[in-house]
């Protein structure tokens, strides 16, 4: 059966704990078209543009 050396001190047990339950969010960018906030390298939902052309039907973006 595992059975620590020693006591782990609240400091180090925290120290431990403190930094990994953060997420980060995620970055966003504006379409050069149209300006809306998208997700970086991928095509823009409001006007389905990718890289100054268009890629994507504006009805068929959102399906």
């Amino acid at each position: 059966m595992a059975v620590p050396k020693g006591k782990v001190s609240r400091q180090r047990r925290d120290k431990r704990r403190g930094s990994n339950w953060k997420l980060t969010a995620p970055s966003l960018v504006k379409c050069p078209n149209c300006g809306a906030y998208l997700l970086p390298h991928r095509a823009c939902k409001a006007c389905g543009f990718y890289k100054g052309r268009e890629v994507v039907k504006v009805g068929e973006a959102n399906k």
